[in-house]
């Protein structure tokens, strides 16, 4: 568990370098409420942006971005609306992206990023 652990921190930190790179600003990283944890909140312009990161080390049991499901797009909505009721003075437009790394033992690492997944 703790090498999956591992690897779920990796992807995430790649990620928000990768955002950091493409001029967003990290707002937070890894917030948590009773409902869950967002895993990176960012601004891009005027948008509030809301990143799900799925890390795997190959695509083996699928691709990363075929863990978003439904119930986990709804569960981001939620969590999304919370943030925003912690954070009233960051009330701007709101999206969810998606960004999938995939991130092999040894080998080049791929990310992916989807913007407005919903």
């Amino acid at each position: 568990m703790a090498a999956k652990d591992d690897l779920g921190r990796q992807g995430e930190a790649l990620a928000a370098a990768f955002l950091v790179a493409a001029g967003y600003d990290i707002l937070d990283r890894n917030w948590r409420c009773r409902q869950g944890e967002i895993d990176v909140v960012a601004l891009d312009g005027d948008e509030t942006v809301f990143v799900e990161v799925k890390t795997r080390s190959s695509v083996a049991y699928g691709h990363p971005l075929e863990a978003i499901t439904v119930q986990k797009l709804a569960r981001l909505r939620r969590l999304a609306a919370a943030w925003c009721g912690e954070h009233p003075g960051a009330r701007r437009s709101i999206r969810v992206d998606a960004i999938a790394v995939i991130a092999p033992p040894g080998g080049p690492v791929q990310l992916e990023h989807l913007r407005r997944v919903f």
